[in-house]
Order: structure tokens, then sequence, then C-alpha cells
């Protein structure tokens, strides 16, 4: 059961979604194939803005999960 936990935990940590190692990877790909890299300000706004996203959807479910218990 420990090991489905962390293999699940692994798969979903590579989701290409920009707070998570999945979307630091797509992000060195990009700036693999353009041959530079990308710049500081877009990067720190396109993982903040991701993890806005995430933040979000963790309230929004944790919210819905409080109004079905009550």
């Amino acid at each position: 059961m420990l090991a489905l936990v962390s293999l699940s935990l692994g798969v979903t940590n590579l989701l290409p979604f920009p707070p998570l190692d999945g979307g630091k990877v797509v992000i060195l790909i990009i700036e693999g194939i353009r041959r530079k890299p990308i710049k500081e300000n877009v990067e720190i706004a396109i993982q903040m803005a991701g993890f806005c996203l995430l933040i979000g959807l963790s309230i929004f479910v944790t919210y819905n999960d409080i109004l079905r218990i009550f």
C-alpha cells in the first residue's frame, strides 16, 4: 500500500503543471528547443499562476467536501 501511494505521488508530481516538477521539465524542454533561457520574470509568473490555480483547486475541493459532510 505504501508503494502504491509513493508511486501515485511520483506520477502526480510529474504532471506538466507549472508548480510541480513536470512543469519545470516542460520549461527546460522549451528552453532546449529555443536554445535560450526563458526570462526569470516570465518563469516566476508562470510558476505563481500555476501555484495560485493549485491552491484555488485545493480550496474548492475542500469546500465541496465540507459541504458534503454537513
